[in-house]
């Protein structure tokens, strides 16, 4: 390997850092963080979701989880009750606020991938995120 930064795993962590600064600059301007917005995201599609199943979709530890939901928590955008069945385990659910947010926070979103999209040009959106993933799990 004669350049260690002309190399595709390189490009990638570029392409990443770009799009977390580009979110959490626009998120900020209205109160959320890239993990936030998609703790809310997913809380969308599934209500009462664990705080395992948020640390896995939002890719942080439970414990930065933990001090999401609390901040949202905090903030009313989120709601935490005591499982049913589960003692130990909390069901998060969206406020109106927090869906308010969510709607703010997905055309900042929208905006963000139409640029990926457009960069991406002209091949097709869905053949480069499918071979990322490839890229991804090539390395799990």
């Amino acid at each position: 390997m004669d350049d260690p930064y002309a190399t595709i795993g390189f490009a990638l962590k570029q392409a990443q850092q770009a799009l977390r600064t580009r979110m959490d600059a626009e998120l900020r301007q209205i109160g959320l963080t890239t993990p936030q917005y998609a703790v809310l995201a997913y809380l969308k599609v599934e209500p009462g979701a664990s705080n395992a199943a948020l640390a896995r979709q939002a890719l942080v530890t439970p414990q930065t989880m933990q001090a999401i939901l609390v901040t949202l928590e905090k903030s009313g955008f989120i709601r935490r009750t005591p499982h049913p069945e589960h003692g130990r385990v909390q069901k998060t659910e969206l406020t109106p606020t927090g869906d308010q947010a969510l709607e703010a926070a997905s055309a900042i979103v929208a905006d963000a991938e139409r640029r990926l999209v457009d960069a991406a040009a002209p091949l097709d959106p869905e053949l480069v995120a499918t071979m990322l993933m490839r890229l991804a799990n090539a390395l799990r």
